[in-house]
Order: C-alpha cells, then sequence, then structure tokens
C-alpha cells in the first residue's frame, strides 16, 4: 500500500529532489539494507554505534559473514534505540514524525516502545510501500504509516506532533526551512531529535572524503554550525549534543570486513578519524 495523499508533482519540487528520489527508488536492492534486516524485519536507513564483539570475526570462516551481518544490525538498531532515549516522554495518544522515514524500522522501533501512532515521510515511492507492507505485516499498520510527501511540506496539522525525529536525513534539504516545518509541526515544548553526520567548519570546508560521501548518496552534507543557526532561527532550543563520533568508528571498521561492504566505508573512516566529520546526536526543544 502506498499512501499519496499528495500529488507526486507536489511533492518532488526541484530537479534535486527528483535525482534524490530516483536514487532511493531505483537503489532497491542494496544489500546493505536488505540483508541486515530481513534478521528480525526491522529494516535500517542508517548506521551503527557501539563497540562491536571481537568473536565474530573469529569462528568458522563459513559463518563468519552471516556472523559479522547479524553485529552490524545489532549496532545499527542501537543506534535507534539511543535516538529513541531522547524524545522524552511520550504517552500513548501522542503522535510522532520520522522525517525521512526510509525502510521504516525506526518509527516500528517507536510504536513498540511507546504504544503511540507514528507517520514516516519520505520522497521515495519505493520506501513508502515497502515500509507500509512492513507495518502490515507486524499488524501495526493502523499505527504505523507512511506516506509520500516532502519533509519541508508534510501537509500535516499545525501543532499535531509531540515528538519528531531526522536520523541521518537533513543532509538532502535546507536545514532552516525544514526546521520552520517542524516548528509548525510541534506543539510548545515538543521534542526534536537528530541524528547526522556534519562536516567539521573548523577545518574549514568539505574535505575529499566527506566530498566523496556526498558524491554517494547524492547528498550535500551541511557543516555543524548550520544546525544550531537553524535551531535557534526556528525557536528551539538545544538541551543535549553528543558527538558520536568514536561510537561510530567501530562500526565502519566492522563494516570493512563483510560481504556487502559498498567501498564508502573507507572514505567514512577516513573522514571521522582525521576530524573533518562528525557524527552528532542533537536533541532540542520548541519553545
Amino acid at each position: 500500500m502506498t499512501t499519496t495523499s499528495q500529488a507526486g508533482t507536489g511533492v518532488l519540487r526541484t530537479e534535486y529532489q527528483r535525482s534524490v528520489a530516483n536514487y532511493w527508488n531505483t537503489n532497491r536492492k542494496d544489500p546493505v539494507n536488505l540483508r541486515l534486516g530481513e534478521i528480525d524485519g526491522l529494516f535500517h536507513h542508517h548506521y551503527g554505534i557501539g563497540d562491536y564483539d571481537p568473536s565474530v570475526l573469529q569462528g568458522p570462516a563459513a559463518t563468519r559473514d552471516e556472523r559479522i551481518i547479524a553485529e552490524l544490525h545489532r549496532l545499527e538498531t542501537a543506534q535507534a534505540d539511543l535516538l529513541l532515549d531522547h524524545l522524552g516522554p511520550i504517552e500513548s495518544t501522542d503522535r510522532l514524525l520520522d522525517a525521512g522515514s526510509g525502510r521504516g524500522g525506526t518509527s516500528i522501533m517507536a510504536n513498540q516502545r511507546f504504544g503511540c501512532a507514528v507517520d514516516g515521510v519520505s520522497i521515495s515511492e519505493y520506501q513508502v510501500q515497502f515500509a507500509n507492507e512492513q507495518a502490515a505485516a507486524r499488524g501495526v499498520d493502523d499505527q504505523v504509516r507512511y506516506h509520500f510527501r516532502n519533509m519541508l511540506d508534510t501537509g500535516f496539522d499545525t501543532g499535531s506532533r509531540q515528538a519528531i525525529w531526522t536520523n541521518e536525513t537533513t543532509m538532502y534539504v535546507d536545514l532552516f526551512p525544514l526546521f520552520a516545518e517542524f516548528a509548525r509541526l510541534l506543539s510548545y515544548g515538543g521534542r526534536y531529535v537528530c541524528i547526522t553526520g556534519c562536516y567539521n567548519d573548523v577545518t574549514g570546508g568539505r574535505s575529499k572524503a566527506v566530498s566523496r560521501i556526498d558524491e554517494k548518496y547524492i547528498c550535500n552534507i551541511h557543516p555543524r554550525s548550520d544546525y544550531f543557526k537553524a535551531l535557534a532561527a526556528n525557536n528551539f532550543v538545544p538541551i543535549t549534543v553528543v558527538d558520536l563520533t568514536p561510537h561510530t568508528i567501530p562500526y565502519w571498521e566492522l563494516r570493512e570486513h563483510v560481504s556487502v561492504a559498498t567501498g564508502i566505508e573507507e572514505a567514512f573512516l577516513t573522514a571521522y578519524r582525521e576530524g573533518s566529520f562528525h557524527y552528532l546526536l542533537i536533541v532540542a526543544d520548541r519553545v
């Protein structure tokens, strides 16, 4: 099932947005996402945090790849759990928004934890269909719904959300109109949580490694300072900022050893290790 309450021509407003949507619509068989998600039906579109179990690199060679894939999935799920830990008090009557919801894993985890309604939005019609099928298979499609909509203009009611999150999706949009839309959607005191990669202003512009990441994913990684400028301009007050960079490096080190590696692992590791790229958790309240 695909939710199409907005016409496609209204959702994709620029050539860039159409190119991003086309990338994710045609990148359907990416084994990094699919092989990991097949373990427990939680399909993520983000990376992982935490130390990996070194024993996965040992033992029988015949099952080594399976062990690594399972461990990568555990680290990605741990990342989503960390994000949900920061949403604040959520009641079963609240409504949440997953902006740039991908294949939908974090939305399903939020519903499992809080028992509330969750809407996800994506400009990829394929992702929306895939995620809605997963929600239906789990029997939660009455509470977890995914929509073909633009996160810059969702069409949802003003003040209708208690919490919103973006999980590695902000690099596809301009932050100022994005946070303006989130400020409109959130009730007073509502919570916004962001996990993102951003380049380090102190080291200057994008490094070669960061530019490689941009090129790979057709994105536009923002400088770290832009997040805080855009939040302040839209009545958000950061209450927690955590540098997750050292916690995500083990994930990338492990991913270099798996069959589903894409070749971008070296760029991530170089950017993180040289300090030109940061992996941040930002928590802000709407005031």
